[in-house]
């Protein structure tokens, strides 16, 4: 879907392309990345390169144009995990700005896309647009991992009685989320970086402020996604072994209760045999085998309580 806004504010819609407006697109078609090639003059190449989930961040510049491709968390349910990172691509030249992304998002979502409408801001340039997206998705990465850590914190309630392994892979599948987004920040830091180092690019006082502010959230968001990948990993090494200490326990209660219920076994068994003894002219033997075998069981029980066998 293609929209296209009057600025950066994205409260005017436009039908037409002017000059400064913003083209904001969200899981184009076959016929829409044609319209962007043919209307927008976005290059091929770069449409791909922004479309392919695996591209990695980067800043690239031409005559014509610039263009960054930062990654972005977004809530998903592929491969069985929660969460993953996608390109968010920022076209840039001199009439106008296109934003391409592959997957509806929380960085720029399709209802509400500008950056600047819930503090009601100015928009100043492209930079100051460009570095609020910065900001926005260090933000949103930093609400993931929120969430991450909550997750974690309510398997960690049902892993201290399980015995099943699907704990372990919830967690597996949340170091995964966990790894991309360190790879993800890691990566839009360097390009934050090489946009800031940029000759091509200019800085107004407060874009200088605005990109050390980028740089200073993109950085608290890889050492919370770093702290939080640490306890992860320690987490799951000593919750597999309480899994298999809570299946030993398991197993050493069957055996106890195997063991207790083996007693009137064995006694009956000894009394059931087709041989003599003392008890088979006696009409009161059945009462006293079974008052017998009772009477066993419970000292079985007695002494593998008194050794908390169970």
């Amino acid at each position: 879907m293609i929209q296209m806004y009057k600025s950066f504010l994205g409260d005017e819609k436009l039908s037409e392309l002017e000059n400064g407006c913003w083209v904001h697109c969200v899981q184009p078609d076959s016929e829409e990345v044609a319209i962007l090639q043919e209307e927008y003059n976005v290059p091929q190449e770069v449409i791909q390169d922004i479309l392919d989930n695996d591209e990695r961040s980067r800043y690239e510049v031409d005559d014509d144009w610039s263009m960054i491709i930062l990654r972005i968390p977004v809530e998903t349910s592929d491969n069985g995990m929660s969460y993953s990172t996608y390109p968010l691509g920022i076209f840039m030249c001199e009439d106008y700005t296109v934003t391409i992304c592959t997957t509806p998002n929380n960085v720029l979502p399709v209802t509400q896309p500008s950056v600047y409408r819930s503090d009601i801001q100015p928009v100043y340039d492209v930079i100051n647009f460009t570095l609020q997206l910065f900001i926005r998705s260090a933000n949103s990465f930093m609400y993931y991992l929120r969430q991450i850590y909550q997750h974690t914190s309510l398997i960690e309630k049902e892993i201290e009685k399980s015995i099943r392994n699907e704990e372990l892979t919830r967690l597996l599948k949340l170091e995964k989320c966990l790894v991309f987004f360190i790879t993800s920040l890691k990566s839009n830091e360097l390009v934050l970086a090489k946009f800031k180092n940029s000759k091509r690019t200019t800085f107004s006082e407060r874009n200088e402020d605005l990109v050390e502010d980028a740089m200073i959230e993109t950085k608290q968001a890889i050492e919370m996604a770093q702290i939080y990948s640490n306890i992860q990993s320690g987490m799951m090494d000593t919750f597999a072994s309480v899994i298999s200490n809570n299946l030993n326990v398991v197993m050493k209660q069957m055996t106890s209760v195997s063991i207790i219920l083996m007693i009137p076994t064995l006694i009956a068994s000894i009394f059931g045999m087709n041989v003599p003894n003392f008890l088979e002219q006696t009409s009161w033997a059945l009462p006293v085998i079974l008052a017998f075998s009772a009477l066993m069981a419970i000292m079985g029980i007695f002494i593998s309580r008194k050794r908390h066998w169970f």
